[in-house]
């Protein structure tokens, strides 16, 4: 009878949940009158919820239905670039020149490129390309002047969609195939997101402009946007952004390294002031949200509006899909993911007990960095953490490496190697010893010869 019970509990919180996430989504496409609107979100890995509103060709969209993506297009032209670097093809500082020679900003590196930090122009010469037929990549690089550096490289955040066209060139000219066929032999099929397209297929919605006054709709055009489409060419449905998200937040399949993904993840530059809420790390977009840090991407296009945020701290993720140029809040899919969070939070992974070396179990406990107390702890996989035991000071985690030493993944030792000796642990020229300045043979600048005194 308990779990009986337990399980009706259940299924009403899970559909409380449903009900208030469509109605979220109700509002929006009611009050910023959107044609169509979908959206879904995914746990673990797996879809959770997927709801729509409006009509496509007269029936509600469902996860199969096409839109275009706009920007997001972006974030898969990057992994692709990442690719090339974990297979030793181009190294992120490279400069452009060295991979695509021939272009007036040839000198600046692949990883300011994927930053938005190279100070390119935001657009391509010539009219409005999101809206007109797009030219072969080689009359794109012939159309581009020295004027078309608009900072020196490095200097600050400047979104440029002309800098993402290159990357996707780079891609074409590395692998010797068109970038998107790329795309989709080395990302999408592997993934399963076969329904992710650079022209609409059907089911697919019409990109409308809606009437600012009148509630009236106005189709936008639709192009093969050629040389630029890297920066915004690409169609998908809810169910295919929804593994897009999952892959966002960890979930890989393979087609990536976790570490590449998480130095993706990781903040480059900043688009807003001092105490940042939105970021740019390589080819991913971030932002902080309610204690989230969030990593996914926006999109637009004339007609389209899209925008997928993951959450792989927590494992989930939110996306949306609508066919409108301009309406939808960018405060949905943080919503979204807070009414997920307030109805149905996650539980704590439960406690197991992990098996570990006698010779790891004899380094954990105290140490100190001259007077000052750390504690070291070992973590699954034979990773170590080393942090104060107060709370204040300089905390890190270490991964093995063969040789036996250890490398620092993050915190003020990032990148640094970690030696243990059996008196004594040294990170770079920083040295741990179990006793406060303990070993005076190890420290630097040796140790008074009177000791400790009153």
């Amino acid at each position: 009878m308990e779990e009986h019970e337990d399980q009706h509990v259940d299924e009403t919180v899970e559909q409380i949940t449903a009900r208030a996430l469509l109605r979220r989504l109700a509002a929006e496409q009611a009050e910023q009158r959107i044609p169509s609107l979908a959206a879904a979100i995914v746990r673990d890995g797996r879809p959770a919820w997927f709801g729509a509103r409006g009509l496509v060709e007269g029936a509600p969209p469902t996860p199969a239905t096409q839109y275009r993506i706009g920007s997001i297009t972006k974030t898969l032209v990057a992994v692709a670039i990442m690719r090339l670097r974990d297979e030793g093809l181009l190294d992120l500082l490279d400069t452009l020149g060295k991979h695509l020679p021939g272009t007036p900003i040839g000198e600046v590196p692949i990883a300011q490129l994927l930053a938005h930090t190279g100070g390119l122009t935001a657009e391509p010469p010539g009219p409005w390309w999101e809206r007109t037929p797009g030219v072969p990549a080689d009359r794109l690089v012939a159309a581009l002047g020295p004027d078309d550096a608009r900072f020196r490289p490095g200097r600050r955040f400047h979104y440029t969609n002309v800098g993402y066209a290159l990357l996707g060139e780079l891609v074409a000219r590395k692998r010797g195939r068109p970038w998107e066929q790329v795309v989709r032999e080395e990302i999408l099929l592997p993934l399963g997101m076969t329904a992710t397209t650079a022209r609409p297929r059907a089911p697919h919605a019409t990109g409308y402009a809606v009437h600012p006054f009148a509630d009236v709709l106005l189709p936008e055009p639709e192009h093969d946007h050629a040389a630029m489409a890297p920066a915004g060419q690409l169609w998908s449905t809810a169910a295919d952004l929804g593994r897009w998200a999952a892959f966002i937040a960890g979930d890989t399949g393979g087609v990536l390294a976790p570490a590449t993904l998480a130095e993706m993840r990781e903040p480059a530059a900043v688009e807003d002031g001092e105490a940042w809420t939105r970021g740019y790390g390589l080819g991913l977009q971030l932002a902080r949200e309610g204690g989230r840090r969030l990593a996914g991407h926006t999109g637009s296009m004339p007609g389209f509006l899209a925008t997928v945020w993951a959450d792989p701290a927590g494992g989930v993720a939110a996306l949306f899909l609508a066919n409108t140029t301009s309406g939808v809040r960018g405060k949905l899919v943080i919503d979204l993911l807070d009414i997920l969070e307030a109805h149905e939070p996650p539980l704590p992974r439960p406690w197991t007990p992990s098996p570990v070396d006698a010779d790891l179990l004899a380094l954990t406990g105290l140490w100190h960095w001259g007077p000052a107390p750390y504690l070291l702890s070992v973590l699954p996989g034979r990773r170590l953490s080393l942090a104060p035991a107060g709370g204040q000071g300089r905390a890190s985690r270490f991964d093995p490496r063969d040789d036996g030493t250890w490398l620092a993944l993050d915190g003020y030792y990032a990148g640094e190697i970690l030696r243990v000796h059996p008196d004594r642990l040294d990170v770079n020229t920083f040295v741990f010893t179990r006793e406060p300045y303990g070993g005076s043979d190890h420290i630097p600048g040796g140790v008074d010869p009177g000791g400790w005194r009153a």
